[in-house]
């Protein structure tokens, strides 16, 4: 089974990524989370892999930390999890959020990544409690989670509320906190809808 796969990304899109090792083009599928880390195309890139085989295909699902691959593979372990779910997770949390809702059994948390209702946000919880508590997730899969002000979270939740994803939204925030620190939340928002549009 593939492990990892490190190459040209030759092309790069939400709906899945196409990496050429030595002339072979491998599609592989992403969280967002792992989308909008990677460089552009034409790129060199390294993602570690999980492979799913079944009878009439073979899926390569790829991930930038080792973190979101755990995660992942945890997840779809669950009862009526598959792949396409885990996947769907990981791109509205990150590793530290999702370990953070889990532990804290935050079913609304996990609910509101789409795609996850409340019946199954319930059963991760159930069945990953106790396995969770024993990962050691590091500080980078947790940015987005740690040292995040009101004012940020303020600007995060409305964007999202204006459909933007989570991950792209607290990347984005951040860096603008980072380069220009605003203080007031209409110019944070301003700022961030400027740098999301674009």
């Amino acid at each position: 089974m593939f492990a990892r796969l490190s190459g040209k990304l030759i092309h790069k899109s939400t709906e899945g990524l196409i990496i050429d090792v030595g002339g072979v083009g491998y599609q592989v599928q992403v969280p967002l989370s792992t989308y909008y880390e990677l460089g552009e195309e034409g790129s060199e890139t390294s993602l570690r892999i999980h492979t799913v085989v079944r009878e009439d295909s073979i899926t390569l699902f790829g991930f930038l930390t080792e973190d979101e691959k755990t995660i992942f593979t945890r997840v779809i372990q669950v009862s009526g999890i598959g792949p396409r779910t885990g996947i769907g997770l990981l791109s509205g949390l990150s590793a530290a959020e999702f370990v953070d809702a889990v532990v804290r059994a935050d079913v609304r948390r996990i609910s509101g990544v789409p795609g996850i209702g409340k019946k199954t946000a319930e059963r991760i919880i159930l069945e990953l409690k106790d396995k969770v508590k024993t990962l050691s997730i590091s500080e980078d899969s947790g940015q987005a989670a740690r040292g995040i002000s009101p004012l940020q979270e303020d600007v995060i939740s409305a964007l999202v509320n204006l459909g933007y994803q989570k991950n792209r939204v607290e990347k984005g925030v951040a860096e603008i906190v980072r380069e220009h620190n605003p203080e007031r939340f209409d110019d944070l928002l301003r700022k961030a809808l400027r740098k999301l549009s674009g």
